[in-house]
């Protein structure tokens, strides 16, 4: 990524949602359909939807949002719900909207074939983490079906709030992910296939991570929808910077620069499908794998671990 600065003397920003980066104004927020007729969007969504099993006939979308995800399972699964904090708003006749709390899923044990749970975890702090992967696990009969970035480093991109000044992780992600800590949230299940989706933005180091703070953080993640992880305000674009603070936001941006050549290549998203272990893998079936971006990276787009 370049170095910004000279973009903030026109009052716009950068911000980096996974690898795709947007530009934004003061004026603008997240525009969910635009990001979802992203390229790299699209692909993340369809890699999903391939990892799906052929013979699941009921699935929970934990995390429902818009519920833009849910009704593309009704394209792989008679009956959906559609669940989220506050009740998903959803026109669709085959998903059932419901309001709830993935640490606390009012289901009794096995009742979805499939959970399906992408872009959540990562916004789940410890020990609430540990419950929710737990009750996912319970209400599951068959498999669970994870999709979180893959080793986010959540130090670039963070963001200051304005309102009670401490930091805050890039999109409120509060936790980063790699295949043995997914693994571990999930003790009762085996892995039948890992997915690797997208290039992965290069992370820091904490000079640079450092540098930023000192200079407020001015192109973090502002247009997140997320509020505050400290104080739950929603958060406020960054002032104009001092003299001080231009500086230290170049001498940032130069290291983590030099930085960047040596990091090796991920990918962008991991996607594990998880299987109860004692279910009959027989008829089990699955859309062939994806190459996409992470073949291109040398990555393996695919894997069974089963």
């Amino acid at each position: 990524m370049e170095d910004p600065t000279e973009s903030l003397k026109q009052r716009r920003s950068f911000f980096v949602m996974g690898s795709t980066q947007l530009e934004i104004s003061d004026e603008d927020t997240m525009d969910l359909t635009a990001y979802r007729n992203n390229e790299q969007e699209k692909t993340r969504i369809a890699d999903l939807m391939r990892m799906v099993p052929e013979t699941v006939k009921s699935v929970i979308d934990i995390g429902a949002r818009d519920g833009f995800l849910s009704k593309e399972l009704t394209n792989y699964c008679p009956s959906v719900t559609a669940l989220d904090l506050e009740m998903p708003v959803i026109d669709h006749p085959n998903v059932r909207c419901l309001k709830g709390d993935a640490t606390a899923l009012q289901f009794p044990d096995a009742s979805f074939d499939l959970v399906f749970c992408s872009e959540v975890l990562e916004h789940i702090p410890s020990p609430a983490l540990e419950q929710a992967c737990s009750e996912l696990g319970r209400i599951a009969d068959q498999y669970v079906l994870i999709g979180v970035p893959y080793m986010q480093d959540i130090r670039h991109g963070r963001t200051t709030c304005y309102s009670c000044g401490k930091t805050n992780p890039p999109w409120a992600h509060v936790n980063s992910f790699d295949e043995t800590r997914l693994k571990l949230l999930f003790p009762d299940f085996e892995v039948v296939r890992i997915n690797f989706v997208g290039k992965g933005e290069p992370g820091t180091n904490n000079l640079s991570a450092y540098l930023l703070n000192l200079a407020g953080n001015p192109f973090g993640t502002y247009i997140q929808e997320e509020p505050c992880v400290h104080c739950g305000m929603r958060l406020k674009p960054p002032p104009s910077r001092n003299l001080t603070q231009k500086v230290l936001t170049r001498v940032a941006y130069t290291v983590r620069r030099a930085q960047i050549p040596f990091t090796p290549a991920r990918g962008n998203w991991i996607h594990v499908l998880f299987r109860k272990r004692g279910v009959n893998p027989e008829k089990e079936k699955h859309a062939p794998a994806t190459c996409g971006l992470s073949a291109k990276l040398g990555l393996h787009p695919s894997r069974s671990d089963a």
